[in-house]
């Protein structure tokens, strides 16, 4: 299955203050996680970003915030954002069936919305090197059971370069540099 730009959409888990900073290799998964949110925009993916109780955990991490310029968080209680009629709305309302999901933890937030996904008929595409949780068992249990469960596991370059197809791509300089 390969992916097309003007299919696809991303939805950006949790990645909040308060419990950024006892993630595992939660600096790179930072780094990361905006050079894929720049290369979405780039790309002209549409982008939406969910906030977990943001009264208690914060809001989205200044270096995604930056990432994303101007953004509206959709604030959810459940874990999997597929429970929130917000992110219902925005997500499975744009018509746009493959979903790029990445976040914080993997194995609570970000597993729960890829099983809702995939149980609701979308292709769930997981950014390997843009998710984590406290501990890396539980970020690494989560991969393997998500890609079980029919989920497509990659990395962003690889994701982003997908998209383009070519190096004729107009935006191929752009993401070139953007990845290095």
């Amino acid at each position: 299955m390969r992916f097309e730009a003007s299919r696809s959409q991303a939805l950006v888990i949790d990645i909040q203050e308060r419990l950024f900073p006892h993630i595992f290799e939660h600096d790179a998964l930072a780094q990361r996680s905006a050079m894929l949110i720049r290369g979405l925009q780039i790309l002209d993916i549409p982008v939406h970003v969910t906030e977990q109780y943001s009264k208690g955990l914060g809001p989205t991490i200044p270096v995604i915030a930056e990432a994303l310029g101007r953004f509206e968080p959709i604030e959810k209680m459940t874990f999997s954002a597929c429970g929130s009629p917000d992110v219902e709305a925005r997500v499975l309302g744009l018509g746009r069936h493959a979903v790029v999901v990445f976040g914080i933890e993997t194995h609570v937030c970000v597993q729960q919305t890829v099983l809702d996904l995939l149980a609701q008929g979308q292709t769930a595409i997981v950014v390997e090197d843009c998710v984590s949780s406290r501990r890396q068992q539980d970020r690494d249990a989560a991969l393997r059971r998500m890609a079980s469960a029919g989920a497509i596991v990659t990395t962003a370059e690889s994701l982003l370069f997908e998209f383009m197809r070519t190096a004729e791509h107009p935006q191929f300089k752009q993401i070139s540099q953007l990845v290095k």
